[in-house]
């Protein structure tokens, strides 16, 4: 995997450095905006026709292909949202449908494959593995026959999420069929494709039949990377379906430089990342990418009489209740549309690289202090650290004892969280006990950085004392 281009914030020149995501007045000001639009449209509803009068795909050319570079003001969002009203608000709900855009809903996406591909925004990351590991599910169960779902073998490593585990487990797959392929400081707890192959030859030669990859930009504990091509390649031999969760930091990708993270995603089934993590959108908001529709929909679709209509029998438009588990869909699509036309993409840009240089130099303070150690390599915004185990219990001593020492390390956590001026959150990577902090809050500036590193340092100091 090629690493970033350019990872220092401060060569790159924009006009939007200066940006603050959340001034108070002009929040303020949006706000009143907001709710003057939202008064007006029901004080005139009765003035709307019952149905909207406009016909599929009628918004793919008043909509852009790319969003802006810059911000747009609110008054001009407003006014566009205004012109796919939907003028009845259904059943009691107080909600208009105000806006249509059934582009945006659909992410539709062929970054991946020049043949193809398609994408749907869901709920949470839960719901696009769940959905990938039922289409991928299928598409096996097809080749082998329905009796044969109990051989199915899905894989991950031990740093994939939780959901993994618990989607593959609700698609019907044995959990002794689910693998969590250990990983090693060696790798930077990163997955190894030779590991994978080892795993996948043995499950093979047992007469089991390997189905699923999970693979992770960014895991949880430690932002670990996992080598998407030679993972890819792997998979590609054994007919894998591959999955790529980039819940966190698959955001950073906006930027150029950090792009090299995701080389190999080309050969990815399906990819996700959560802008509602750190690209600033609100909850909830999942965006998956499919390089087979298809395949998706045949594993998800109902088609009851009371859900037909016209324009979907004829195949005018893509029905997203196909593409998902449950049959109604949230209005997420507006979320992005605002963000990506009140932000732009030059100030994402900037405060995903400010935040990336806010860890940086956290992270150098770590470095240079003697007591501590930096537990794995950082990638993005995310820096875990310890106490180290050399000069622990004296200048030259090691402790040999890890629970001791995790202890130590989690009453330091627990201290600097209880001082209710920052907090940060803990991980296991193997099996050493790491303090985390992610920098990422729309509201974050260097002055909290320098808060939190005054703040670890008191505890630390205090620890050291009674570990004396």
């Amino acid at each position: 995997m090629d690493k970033p281009t350019n990872e220092n914030p401060e060569n790159i020149n924009s006009p939007f450095d200066t940006f603050n995501p959340l001034e108070p007045q002009e929040f303020k000001r949006q706000a009143h905006l907001v709710i003057d639009f939202l008064v007006d449209y029901y004080r005139n509803v009765e003035n709307y026709p019952v149905l909207s009068q406009v016909g599929p795909g009628y918004l793919k050319n008043r909509i852009p292909d790319s969003a802006p570079n810059g911000p747009e003001p609110i008054e001009n969002i407003l006014h566009d949202a205004l012109i796919g009203s939907h003028p009845r608000p259904p059943r009691s709900s107080r909600t208009p449908y105000w806006i249509g855009l059934g582009k945006c809903s659909g992410y539709q996406s062929t970054s991946f494959s020049p043949e193809g591909g398609g994408g749907v925004i869901q709920g949470s990351t839960c719901d696009a593995l769940l959905s990938t590991l039922v289409a991928a599910r299928d598409k096996t169960l097809k080749k082998i026959g329905g009796n044969g779902i109990n051989k199915l073998v899905a894989y991950g490593s031990d740093q994939t999420h939780c959901t993994f585990r618990k989607g593959a487990q609700i698609a019907g797959i044995h959990r002794d069929r689910i693998r969590a392929i250990r990983t090693s400081k060696a790798n930077a707890f990163a997955l190894s494709a030779e590991d994978l192959r080892v795993a996948v030859e043995a499950d093979v030669k047992s007469g089991l039949v390997p189905f699923f990859l999970c693979a992770t930009v960014g895991t949880t504990a430690s932002a670990a990377v996992d080598p998407l091509g030679p993972l890819g390649e792997v998979a590609k031999e054994f007919g894998i379906w591959v999955h790529v969760d980039g819940a966190y930091a698959a955001s950073a990708c906006i930027c150029p430089e950090y792009r090299g993270f995701i080389n190999g995603v080309e050969n990815a089934d399906s990819f996700s990342f959560n802008p509602h993590k750190w690209l600033f959108a609100g909850l909830d908001c999942c965006c998956l990418w499919v390089k087979e529709p298809a395949v998706l929909v045949e594993a998800l679709s109902t088609n009851p009489d009371y859900l037909r209509n016209k324009v979907s029998d004829l195949k005018k438009v893509v029905d997203y209740k196909d593409w998902q588990i449950s049959l109604t869909r949230r209005f997420r699509s507006i979320k992005l549309w605002i963000l990506l036309r009140s932000y732009g993409v030059a100030n994402l840009q900037q405060l995903i690289r400010r935040y990336i240089k806010m860890a940086k130099d956290f992270e150098l303070r770590i470095k240079t202090d003697k007591r501590l150690e930096v537990a794995v390599p950082r990638n993005f915004s995310t820096v875990c650290f310890l106490i180290s185990p050399i000069l622990i219990r004296g200048e030259n001593q090691v402790s040999d004892d890890q629970t001791w020492i995790n202890n130590l390390n989690a009453k330091v956590l627990e201290s600097v969280n209880e001082s209710g001026k920052i907090f940060m959150t803990h991980a296991m990577i193997g099996g050493v006990y790491v303090i985390r902090i992610a920098i990422g809050g729309s509201l974050t500036e260097n002055k909290h950085i320098n808060l939190a590193w005054e703040v670890v340092k008191e505890h630390v100091d205090k620890a050291m004392l009674l570990a004396a």
